[in-house]
């Protein structure tokens, strides 16, 4: 969580700590507690709700901490009002009323931060439309002080009305002709990795097997018996796989060297 490296918050945190729900709660608990601060209000800055996640998560809390519920509850909102200056449904409330008051300028930034998706879908690396989306939602949302999900609301209809299409549609689209070849690269490319992992290995086990057991080239050992004489198959054959190589990644993408098929456009949320 952010707060955590802000100084802005320090002290907040220190007052925080010394109000009547903080004072009754462990370190531990206490620490627990704000980070669950910092998570309802991300939710709220994301989608202007938080009733339904506070209640999970005070209710998680305690169970593990002996609480009831509604105790866990009361004390993540006292938190959460000393550490933002603003009870939850404040913090709401205004993020509601500037969605009511726009700039004068809303649209162009909003058409500009819809086009920036293709940009960051076109030319980034390994970048789905989901994830573009929300990128440039919560940029437009940071610059008029809404929610991430009035920012992609507004999008939406700012994309229609001037680009006679659907935003959805269209990044998917775009999804498919460049995210789409990069994930299918890099399958083939951790297929070929461990094929030549596995096939290292196999040959690296046939070796040892041949040695140290009295057989000579033709698969006779010390006593003229032949592998079919044996007991059977040994250990460690040649088909033994090596297992998958979580750590690795593709090397990364090549630029492209043609022009974007995009509009050309400089754009500050996409950086």
């Amino acid at each position: 969580m952010n707060y955590f490296y802000d100084p802005k918050e320090q002290e907040r945190m220190l007052e925080a700590r010394e109000s009547f729900s903080g004072r009754l709660l462990t370190d531990a608990q206490f620490d627990e507690a704000m980070a669950l601060t910092g998570i309802i209000e991300r939710e709220i800055r994301k989608n202007g709700a938080f009733k339904e996640k506070l209640g999970d998560y005070a209710h998680a809390f305690s169970r593990t901490e002996n609480f009831v519920s509604a105790k866990a509850e009361t004390v993540v909102r006292d938190l959460f009002k000393a550490r933002t200056g603003m009870t939850m449904n404040q913090m709401r409330e205004e993020l509601m009323e500037r969605e009511q008051n726009l700039p004068a300028d809303h649209r162009k930034l909003a058409h500009e931060a819809a086009l920036g998706i293709g940009e960051l879908i076109e030319n980034g690396v390994k970048m789905s439309f989901n994830r573009a989306f929300a990128h440039q939602g919560q940029a437009l949302a940071a610059e008029f002080g809404i929610t991430d999900a009035g920012a992609k609301r507004l999008m939406k209809e700012v994309f229609a009305e001037i680009e006679k299409a659907d935003l959805y549609e269209w990044g998917k689209d775009l999804e498919e002709r460049f995210y789409r070849p990069q994930i299918e690269a890099e399958r083939e490319a951790a297929g070929e990795r461990r094929d030549r992992a596995g096939s290292s290995r196999s040959r690296s086990g046939s070796r040892g097997n041949g040695r140290g057991n009295g057989r000579d080239d033709s698969g006779r050992d010390d006593h003229g018996q032949n592998d079919q004489e044996s007991d059977g198959p040994r250990a460690g054959s040649r088909f033994r796989r090596a297992a998958r190589n979580d750590g690795e990644t593709e090397t990364q993408t090549a630029e492209r060297s043609e022009p974007s098929q995009t509009r050309q456009r400089a754009m500050r949320f996409s950086r």
